[in-house]
């Protein structure tokens, strides 16, 4: 199975558990790949054919930017289930990180993995 991905799509949303995460939006990254069969668009070289991945990370980002989960949990299953929408797409890998969450890692999230059906 083919691969459509996007990486580090940086976005700032309302994202955590704590008083102060539920004030001010913060970095939040997202990672997708999206699993489908591009041989229709590689014969065809229509983008129709194709999974867009300019308007899944305009999905994507405005969810994130809007849905003010409490946890990483929640908003990476939101954010697959998002790409898992796209008819062309059968599965998809989201990851989501909070850098600086934890002051001694660079970075902590989740990774999900979700197919169709």
């Amino acid at each position: 199975m083919d691969k459509v991905f996007i990486t580090n799509l940086r976005v700032r949303g309302i994202l955590g558990i704590h008083d102060w995460e539920r004030i001010t939006p913060r970095e939040i990254i997202i990672n997708a790949t999206m699993f489908a069969n591009t041989q229709p668009a590689a014969h065809s070289d229509n983008i129709s054919d194709c999974v867009n991945y300019s308007d899944m990370a305009k999905k994507l980002r405005a969810h994130a930017e809007s849905a003010a989960r409490m946890t990483v949990e929640a908003l990476a299953n939101d954010l697959a289930q998002i790409c898992l929408q796209e008819p062309k797409v059968v599965k998809v890998i989201l990851r989501v990180d909070k850098p600086g969450a934890v002051p001694e890692a660079e970075s902590v999230g989740v990774e999900v993995e979700r197919m169709q059906g």
